[in-house]
């Protein structure tokens, strides 16, 4: 991994920039670790997908968050650079992955010095995230559920009206027809024929990955293939393991009403979700808001993002780490 330098152009001080492989629960799993100062709040981030790494988004759509925080791009079990070929589907479970992250988190406090950490999930990720906050509140200072999920088969369901709607309101006939050939119900599995639609059609609508990104080749599958941090060998198994994990995971989390799961966290907790954001929709995670329990709730519409707002408004993400998790307040949420 190439250090983070100073403005002179050599290695920051106390800064730290590095692909680590640690056995977590006998089980080898590879994560990225960058932070400008080791001293700084840890940030645990949870990828998204049932298994599909982000690290290589950064390169592109820069955050900032290390400059004020350790930030620790892990990639689960079975994703990424914690798959390898002969993974048994046995042991992905959500259970297991509620495990690993609990020790991931207690590898991170112990390397790092803290008695919290800060849980940051992302869509797919937060599946598990938000079950983890609520079984260990007292290893982390707060839980930030970017594009929360919730029920996410009902999220299917809007997303899929939405796009007839709009897609008929662009004259798009042929679209219209594709997707009302093979719709999605609120029961497991969806129809592969909508599947194997919906992600061009959420794009072509501006709420997928991205509000500004209209081709997951463009925008996902080349970058991958650029993104230097990663052998080729590496880089394969991103692709595998992201199919291997949706094979093990995807029907169980969208068939899992999480709002009947976890009602209340005992920790302060902030939703962050793009106006446009269909994938995971917005409406049902500010539902989900609203009705759970915690002693600091905040929740945040970005309002130029989709799917990935913290990759798309980084600015106004920094902001919120900064001026309302660190102190604990919410005085930026929309709720405040």
């Amino acid at each position: 991994m190439a250090p983070i330098l100073d403005k002179d152009g050599t290695p920051l001080a106390g800064s730290i920039s590095e692909k680590v492989h640690v056995d977590i629960n006998g089980e080898r799993q590879g994560m990225f670790i960058k932070g400008n100062n080791v001293n700084n709040p840890v940030i645990l981030f949870l990828h998204g997908g049932a298994g599909m790494p982000e690290y290589f988004l950064t390169q592109r759509y820069p955050l900032g968050l290390e400059e004020h925080f350790t930030i620790c791009w892990w990639e689960r079990r079975g994703s990424g650079l914690s798959y390898h070929v002969g993974m048994s589907p046995e042991n992905m479970t959500v259970e297991q992955m509620i495990s690993d992250t609990l020790a991931v988190t207690n590898y991170l406090r112990d390397r790092f010095g803290k008695e919290k950490i800060i849980l940051m999930a992302h869509s797919g990720g937060t599946f598990f995230g938000i079950q983890v906050a609520a079984r260990a509140p007292e290893l982390f200072q707060a839980y930030i559920g970017v594009a929360q999920m919730a029920y996410q088969l009902r999220s299917e369901i809007q997303s899929y009206e939405l796009m007839v709607r709009q897609y008929g309101e662009r004259g798009d006939a042929r679209m219209v027809r594709k997707l009302e050939r093979h719709p999605p119900s609120m029961e497991v599995p969806l129809p592969n024929a909508y599947m194997a639609l919906r992600d061009k059609a959420m794009h072509g609508l501006g709420i997928g990955t991205m509000h500004e990104m209209r081709s997951v080749l463009t925008g996902i599958f080349i970058p991958v293939w650029q993104e230097r941090a990663y052998t080729i060998r590496e880089k394969v198994a991103i692709w595998k393991g992201k199919s291997f994990s949706h094979r093990c995971f995807w029907n169980e989390m969208i068939a899992t009403d999480l709002t009947k799961i976890v009602t209340k966290l005992d920790l302060p907790i902030y939703f962050c979700s793009g106006e446009y954001d269909y994938t995971v929709s917005i409406k049902e995670a500010r539902s989900y808001f609203e009705k759970i329990q915690a002693p600091l709730k905040g929740f945040y519409t970005f309002e130029k993002s989709a799917h990935s707002p913290m990759f798309e408004e980084p600015d106004m993400m920094l902001r919120i780490m900064q001026e309302d998790v660190l102190t604990r307040s919410n005085h930026l949420a929309d709720n405040a």
